[in-house]
């Protein structure tokens, strides 16, 4: 793994397995977002924010929009790197851009916006000032 608070693009090595997918020995798409997932979830721990700091009785994050693009298929035993860079922070909100590549070949390309929200009302809520200036330490410089 690299990244971290340093503004460059995080990244999770990952291979594929067969319960990713499909019939034809294909990753199955929603597998993706999967993956994507942890690799947000790893760059955030990576900036000393694990699931405590993040789920913790007064703050939660929800996806709050995310666009997919697929490019190419990944294939069963591939070695994979899923990436997130954060490109934007709100006041309550975080703006990620995160790729699944196999070498330099760009699989899938997503653009995930994130909601800080009350576990309580599920509605809006500022992000706490520490966490606010680690994430902004940690955007990548030009902001994509």
């Amino acid at each position: 793994m690299n990244g971290g608070p340093t503004g460059r693009e995080f990244s999770l090595p990952l291979r594929v397995y067969i319960e990713d997918t499909d019939a034809g020995g294909i990753v199955y798409y929603v597998n993706y977002l999967k993956y994507i997932e942890r690799a947000r979830t790893e760059f955030m721990r990576s900036l000393g924010m694990d699931r405590s700091a993040i789920f913790n009785g007064e703050i939660m994050f929800v996806v709050r929009d995310l666009a997919v693009r697929y490019s190419l298929p990944a294939r069963l035993d591939d070695e994979l790197e899923a990436t997130a860079c954060l490109t934007g922070i709100g006041g309550a909100s975080l703006d990620l851009r995160q790729t699944v590549r196999r070498g330099q070949e760009l699989l899938v390309e997503a653009d995930v916006s994130l909601a800080c929200v009350s576990p309580a009302s599920l509605g809006p809520r500022r992000i706490p000032k520490a966490m606010l200036a680690t994430l902004r330490a940690a955007q990548h410089p030009s902001g994509d």
